[in-house]
């Protein structure tokens, strides 16, 4: 072979084990977490019409390493019926994320046909089979509480049956879960009416988040992860 070719042939061999030096045969290879819920946890266009509004899902990805990607596919107005008849969760499968966080609740509540241990229940079953049939890995969250307090200054709540149904559901399909509704609920006792105030995004809005709350909640939620879903420990900052 001529001294020039072999020269070259030489050059090459070095340029690629060059490459596959920066590449450690051990590396984690990215990690995908789609988002699959309501008005709480979606994104919203800049500005949205409510200047600052923030869905926590907007705000998770801070949480993590560089190297995890999330696709957050919750919309406002949603149920666990409804993301599906509209073509999300369809949506959120065909992405092939490794992970997807299901939080719903707020809009169930309000359709009969969604009852914590009835419509409600059997979404939830359908959605964890489908993403486990899909290679995906399901972590429920339930819905993040509404900060309401009564006339003595106590919160209350009307979305528990919607979180216990979850709680149940995890249980029973040895799934992770992330209770956000009672961290949320702890949360907002411990600060009061007044001094909770700044977490939703007006006076007279006690759902949706201003951009400071959406990141308590986002905060709230990565908490439980190494204990409830330890496996994603690694890529949390």
């Amino acid at each position: 072979m001529p001294i020039g070719l072999v020269c070259l042939a030489y050059s090459l061999l070095m340029a690629r084990q060059a490459d596959i030096s920066k590449t450690r045969p051990d590396e984690p290879k990215p990690i995908r977490i789609a988002m699959a819920g309501d008005s709480t946890m979606a994104n919203y266009k800049s500005p949205p019409a409510a200047k600052g509004l923030t869905g926590w899902g907007m705000v998770f990805g801070e949480f993590f390493k560089d190297r995890v990607e999330i696709i957050n596919l919750a919309a406002s107005g949603r149920s666990t019926l409804s993301f599906r008849q509209q073509g999300f969760w369809k949506r959120a499968l065909d992405a092939k994320p490794n992970y997807v966080f299901i939080q719903f609740g707020h809009n169930d509540q309000k359709n009969p046909a969604l009852d914590a241990e009835g419509g409600f229940r059997t979404q939830l079953l359908d959605y964890i089979h489908e993403a486990r049939e899909a290679g995906i890995a399901p972590v429920l969250v339930t819905p993040v509480a509404r900060r309401t307090f009564n006339s003595e200054g106590k919160l209350e709540t009307r979305l528990g049956p919607w979180a216990d149904a979850m709680k149940r559901v995890s249980r029973e399909k040895n799934l992770p879960l992330i209770d956000v509704h009672a961290k949320s609920m702890a949360l907002y006792s411990k600060l009061g009416p007044k001094e909770s105030a700044f977490i939703t995004i007006s006076p007279t809005d006690f759902t949706h988040f201003s951009e400071r709350g959406a990141r308590e909640i986002a905060r709230l939620v990565t908490e439980e992860i190494p204990s409830s879903v330890p496996a994603l420990k690694p890529w949390l900052k």
